[in-house]
Formats: C-alpha cells, sequence, structure tokens
C-alpha cells in the first residue's frame, strides 16, 4: 500500500490529495463548493453539499494517481475549523445548514457572556476568549433558533460535530461519531486540562452532552470507510483542525517552532510542547495535537481576512479577474502610495478580537490606482500577521527566529519577501506548500504504521526557499505605524453604526 490520501475540507472549496512515502504529492483534486449569506455578517454552508464535494475529490485524486483503494494505507482527514452542523441521528440528515467559524450571528450573545462574568472561567478552561467564532454558540443558536431542536437534542436525537466528525459519520454510514482533541479544543466546550467535554461549560451553553462526539488522539485507526463505493476498507487514522494539521505538516514539533498559514485567514500557531501556555496577549492556547497518551499544545493567533482580501479584490471589487493576477497588479507600482487597505469584512481576530470592526480603504488620492489597492490588500496580510507575531513573542517570552510559512498566499514571492521585511527574520517557505493535507497525511501515516515514527518524518525533505529581510527596521517601523493608525480606525465601526441608525 504505497500512498496516504489526505482530505483537505476546506473554508472555499474540498480537496484531495495522494501523498507517497516522500510526501511527495501524487496527485491532486478540489472542488468550490457554495458560500451561503443569509445575512450581514452570517456565512452558512450546505453539510450535504461539503460531504459530497469531498467524497467526489477523493475519488477523483485516486483516478488521477491511478490508485485503488487496496493501494491506500490509510485516510487523513483536516478541516475548516469551529463550523458547527448539527444532524438527526434517526435520519443522518442535518436540521440546519452549517455555520461558518466566519460566522458573528452570535456576537452579541458572547458579548453578553462576557458582561455576565464568564471571560475568565472559558479562558482558564478552555485557553480560548469568548467569541462568536467558536462552536458553542453556534450551537446554542441552532438549539434557539430551530424549532423542536432543543427537544430532540434533550432526548438525545441530534448529534454536533466539527466538520471532521460530519465527515466521518459520512464515509462510515453513521457508524462512529468522534472528533480528535485538536478540533475538540476549538468548540469552547472542551477542558485542556482534564482533556475532557466540561460540564460547566455545556450547562451554560444548554448543550446536552449527548450531542457532543468521542473525544480522542488525532492518529490512531478510527474505523474504514464503509458507505462509499471506491473508498470501503480504506483505515480513517488521522484527524486534526487545519491550522493544527499543518503545524505537524511543517514539523513544528518542538517548543518555539512557528508557522503561519495563508488561506481564507491566516493563522499563526507556535507549538509549546507539552505545556498548555496562558496567554496574556488575547491569544488562544489550543491542543495541537494528541498522540496516544501524549498531548502537544500551541499558541494561537488568528486573522480572518487573509487571502480572502484577494478573493474580495476579484469578486467585490472587480479589479482582477484571476486571484494569480493579484502579484503583477500589485507590482505595476513602487508602493502603496500611501494607502492602508484593512480587511476587517467580519470583524478582527487576534490580538484585537473586534466583532463590531469594519473593513476600509485609508489614504485614497487622485493618483490612487487600482494597483495601489491591489497593493494595500497584499500588505494587510502581512501586517496582521506581525501584529500576530509581536503577540506570540511577548507570550513566549522569546524572539522568533524564523517564520515557516504555507497556503495558497504563500507561493506569492512579493508577498512572502515583504512579510519578511516587515517582520525582520527569515521567512522560510517548505517544498510542500501543502502542508495542512501533509500534516493530515503524516498523522493517519503514523497512525496506520506506514511511517514508522516521527524521525522518518522529520528527515524527509522540507525548505523550498528562505527569505531574508532587506529593508531597514526604522523604515518597518514606520510603515508599520501607518498600519497602526489606520485599523485604529475601524474598531467598533458597526457600534458607532448601530448609534447612528437609533439616533
Amino acid at each position: 500500500m504505497p500512498y496516504i490520501l489526505a482530505l483537505d475540507q476546506g473554508t472555499t472549496s474540498s480537496r484531495a490529495l495522494v501523498f507517497d512515502d516522500r510526501g511527495t504529492i501524487r496527485s491532486v483534486a478540489q472542488r468550490e463548493f457554495t458560500q451561503i449569506f443569509p445575512k450581514p455578517g452570517w456565512v452558512e454552508h450546505d453539510p450535504e453539499e461539503i460531504a459530497a464535494s469531498q467524497i467526489a475529490v477523493a475519488l477523483e485524486a485516486l483516478s488521477q494517481a491511478r490508485a485503488k483503494p487496496g493501494d491506500i494505507a490509510a485516510i487523513g482527514i483536516t478541516n475548516q475549523r469551529e463550523t458547527t452542523v448539527i444532524w438527526d441521528r434517526a435520519t443522518g440528515k442535518p436540521i440546519y445548514n452549517a455555520i461558518v467559524w466566519q460566522d458573528r450571528r452570535t456576537a452579541t450573545f458572547c458579548q453578553e457572556l462576557k458582561a455576565r462574568g464568564h471571560e475568565n472561567l472559558i479562558q482558564q478552561r478552555t485557553g480560548l476568549l469568548i467569541d462568536a467564532y467558536f462552536s458553542a454558540s453556534k450551537i446554542s443558536w441552532i438549539l434557539g433558533q430551530v424549532p423542536n431542536a432543543r427537544q430532540l437534542a434533550e432526548t438525545g436525537r441530534l448529534a454536533f460535530g466539527t466538520v471532521d466528525t460530519w465527515l466521518l459519520w459520512k464515509l462510515t454510514g453513521g457508524r462512529v461519531h468522534v472528533t480528535d482533541a485538536s478540533n475538540a479544543s476549538r468548540t469552547m466546550l472542551f477542558n485542556l486540562h482534564s482533556g475532557r467535554w466540561d460540564n460547566d461549560l455545556l450547562d451554560l451553553f444548554r448543550i446536552p452532552a449527548s450531542m457532543l462526539p468521542a473525544v480522542l488522539p488525532s492518529s490512531e485507526v478510527y474505523a474504514e470507510v464503509s458507505a462509499v463505493a471506491g473508498l470501503n476498507g480504506i483505515p480513517i487514522a488521522g484527524i486534526a483542525g487545519d491550522q493544527q494539521a499543518a503545524l505537524f505538516g511543517q514539523k513544528c514539533t518542538g517548543p518555539g517552532l512557528t508557522k503561519n498559514t495563508y488561506g481564507t485567514g491566516c493563522f499563526m500557531l507556535q507549538s509549546t510542547g507539552h505545556r498548555a501556555v496562558a496567554s496574556t496577549h488575547r491569544l488562544l492556547t489550543t491542543v495541537a495535537w494528541k498522540i496516544g497518551d501524549t498531548t502537544d499544545y500551541a499558541l494561537e493567533g488568528s486573522v480572518f481576512v487573509g487571502g480572502a482580501v484577494v478573493q474580495w479584490l476579484r469578486d467585490g471589487l472587480g479589479i482582477i479577474r484571476a486571484s494569480s493576477e493579484v502579484e503583477a497588479l500589485a507590482n505595476s507600482v513602487s508602493d502603496n502610495g500611501g494607502v492602508y487597505f484593512v480587511p476587517a469584512f467580519v470583524g478582527l481576530g487576534a490580538p484585537h478580537w473586534d466583532s463590531y470592526a469594519r473593513g476600509a480603504i485609508f489614504g485614497l488620492t487622485r493618483g490612487s490606482t487600482a494597483g495601489h489597492i491591489a497593493r494595500a490588500g497584499l500588505e494587510s496580510i502581512a501586517y496582521q500577521v506581525a501584529d500576530l507575531m509581536d503577540a506570540v513573542e511577548t507570550d513566549a517570552g522569546a524572539p522568533l527566529k524564523e517564520l515557516r510559512v504555507d497556503g495558497g498566499a504563500s507561493a506569492n514571492d512579493s508577498l512572502m519577501q515583504f512579510q519578511a521585511n516587515i517582520l525582520g527574520v527569515p521567512v522560510v517557505r517548505p517544498s510542500i506548500t501543502e502542508t495542512t493535507a501533509l500534516g493530515a497525511a503524516f498523522l493517519a501515516g503514523l497512525g496506520a504504521g506506514f511511517w514508522k515514527d516521527m524521525q522518518v518524518i522529520s528527515d524527509l525533505p522540507r525548505e523550498e526557499r528562505r527569505f531574508e529581510p532587506c529593508l531597514p527596521r526604522s523604515q518597518a517601523a514606520a510603515m508599520r505605524q501607518g498600519w497602526n493608525e489606520a485599523i485604529s480606525r475601524t474598531k467598533s465601526w458597526e457600534k458607532i453604526r448601530e448609534r447612528e441608525s437609533h439616533s
């Protein structure tokens, strides 16, 4: 069995990749699915479309690699995190669309929880800050808004899962209802210290424990596929949330090693080893993975809109026809011309955590062009990552030595060079930038015995290019000051607008 199949279920597309024992990609299949925006700030997906698209690309990837199920040693699953699916155990049908991690409909409810003094309890137990980002408030909303949902939940009929759990359920025909520790730690219901669901938090959010999946390690055989012709019989042996999978794929398995993924959002994680480090700078403490009885942890900062800014330049503003055109447009000008773009379309993530911030472009003049806006859009990604790095360095008590990068936008050389210039440390791009899928493959391969141990994985090739900073620190500091001024003006914007509408 020469291959591992990684299922990479993301926010805008489902992907499947076949890897060989060198960690080399043998095939890739991808399919976008529908983004649903019922109201401003609301983001939903159709769970059935998620599952169907993921199964379709899995079969396509096997076909491209000319592989049969018997050639696949194991399947690894990695997924968009926090996105919430609730379904009826009896029918297997979702009772509502998946509420996506980006969704802000529960922001007011989260503010009420803070006002009632629950923030310290939740941060101490879960390592998370109270925010609409996480699953707990989404579950609570569905139970409160969908007719008969709470009654069904209390009788044990309803099942909750993040997307990994939903896919496992579908692949096994409803036989398996489990998640791994990394995904559980993103729900705001999981106690980092006990390694179990927290009953006090379940009571706080009025969520019956019977809805929740069993929490297992991130690397072990959970079941074999039994409900998908063309995949049946393949063991499913690895699960991790997408950012934890990317950390593992980047081989950041020792304390202090740090990666940033440039996807729809940006996610910086720093490994803290076997110690759960409490943040004092509004970062998250999260499970990185659990292997056997050993749990590793990480500090995390999340940017809600990273690569998605390029999608907006394409679909919203219409200044590019394809995402691949953005680098050339940005490079058509020598600098940003004093333009700063804060893409706070759904609020600001770490370290600001402002649900009421909104996007804005500052510094426009008659001389501003589409090139300046494109450049400012790309630069906004790097500035947000720099904000994360400042917080990580302070919490960790040590300066960053290098940043390992991955995700779609990491292929943009101009952006990576600008990132190194702003950070003042080398930015290292791996030979395989599909590190999210690769991490899932590594976890599954370890769980199924495809790779003997971590040392074998560590010996595989890693670095493709290193971007060294080449901008004077004084100039970088001045540019960041401009960014700080811009971002300060976007904060609480929605609250200001609401006050005006009621006056």
